[in-house]
């Protein structure tokens, strides 16, 4: 039977620290149906928690040190002291958001003593599937298990592990992927309403797999253009005096965006867009239409290779050849941050293999590998594990 992320990950603690861990802990990674880049304008987003996370096992240490064993690294080790600053590494980028993440905890006036850590996780890196957001959630429930933080509610979580993100790893991303892995629901999407944390329930339709395919072009957010794309959807913000882009209506965009610079204009016209295509995604999935699903996510992938430039041709490729198989059965978008990463269709059970020879047949990476495939359940969101 092959290793399971928790079996790794008390193996691990085992031969790192000569002891069992008291607890286990999982996050889990997101899949984003629609609503990209909407997330930091205060917009709409139809993420749904996949089940695939980071299982960290854990136990308590009185002594202010902090030691973390990372079994997906070769069993790389960090340790660091509550007591003292705490800082990145410059020599290696997984401790960071494992460090912020506790940082930002001890900034929030939580009381920690200390803890030994293991850390080990089947949510793919750098595929556009929240595996950093996935690893800070993970983390934040170990200490809430450990120290009986049942105060610290799920919102609030989420909200930390962002701090993190944005502050100390240095990737300016909105609330949606922190929020999903701690607010994830079984078997459902959750229609997630940026600014106000609202989160509702959307149930998907019964025969239907979401599809993850992984197009193996690697993207990286923080040496990306994404925290451009944010800065220019700020600037059109600015330029029509709102708060966020979610406050712009398409009427006024198309009415009064002389002046504003015609890249920051494209961008503004996605997220417009784009949060009223959710907000109907969300129904139709209701309603169990799934021609007018498949419809709304073939628009905002166009939206998204040409209003807001983040898909590449590789990615257009493979939800090209997806939506022309699923035909009007579901639809198929790139999902994730962009500059490659991952395809999401929402596909028939009954589609499911022909969708995978056909890719398995009809697509490469740029560098000639094949793409990786991933058919997932919408998951619970972060919690603790029975080992």
């Amino acid at each position: 039977m092959p290793a399971t992320p928790s079996s790794i990950a008390i193996d691990s603690f085992r031969r790192a620290f000569g002891r069992a861990p008291t607890h286990l802990v999982q996050a889990p990674g997101r899949v984003n149906l629609i609503g990209e880049h909407t997330d930091y304008n205060d917009g709409f987003v139809l993420p749904c928690a996949i089940d695939r996370a980071t299982v960290v096992a854990a136990a308590r240490r009185e002594d202010g040190l902090v030691r973390v064993v990372a079994a997906d690294q070769g069993q790389a080790l960090d340790e660091f002291r509550l007591d003292a600053p705490i800082e990145p590494r410059t020599d290696a980028h997984w401790p960071d958001y494992i460090r912020g993440s506790v940082k930002h905890l001890l900034a929030h006036g939580i009381a920690l003593a200390g803890a030994d850590l293991a850390v080990s996780g089947n949510v793919p890196q750098g595929a556009g599937l929240s595996s950093s957001a996935s690893l800070e959630l993970a983390v934040i429930q170990a200490f809430k298990t450990l120290y009986g933080l049942d105060t610290l509610a799920p919102s609030r979580m989420a909200l930390i592990a962002q701090e993190a993100e944005n502050r100390f790893v240095g990737c300016e991303c909105g609330i949606m992927d922190q929020l999903i892995s701690a607010r994830g629901i079984a078997g459902h999407a959750a229609l997630i309403d940026c600014r106000s944390l609202d989160v509702s329930a959307v149930p998907l339709p019964a025969g239907i797999a979401v599809m993850i395919v992984n197009s193996r072009v690697k993207r990286g957010l923080v040496g990306s253009e994404y925290n451009v794309r944010r800065q220019q959807c700020e600037a059109a913000a600015r330029h029509f005096g709102v708060r966020a882009l979610r406050d712009l209506s398409l009427e006024t965009l198309q009415a009064h965006a002389g002046g504003l610079d015609p890249v920051a204009r494209r961008r503004a016209h996605h997220v417009v867009t784009e949060n009223q295509r959710t907000l109907e995604a969300a129904e139709a999935l209701r309603r169990g239409d799934l021609r007018r699903m498949g419809r709304l996510m073939a628009e905002s992938h166009e939206s998204m290779r040409l209003d807001f430039e983040i898909t590449v041709p590789p990615v257009d490729h493979l939800a090209s050849l997806l939506q022309a198989l699923i035909g009007e059965a579901g639809g198929a978008r790139m999902t994730g941050g962009g500059f490659g990463g991952c395809v999401v269709a929402v596909v028939p059970h009954d589609l499911v293999d022909a969708a995978r020879a056909a890719v398995e047949r009809e697509y490469r990476s740029p560098d000639g590998k094949p793409a990786t495939i991933y058919v997932c359940k919408p998951a619970a969101g972060a919690g603790t594990v029975k080992p």
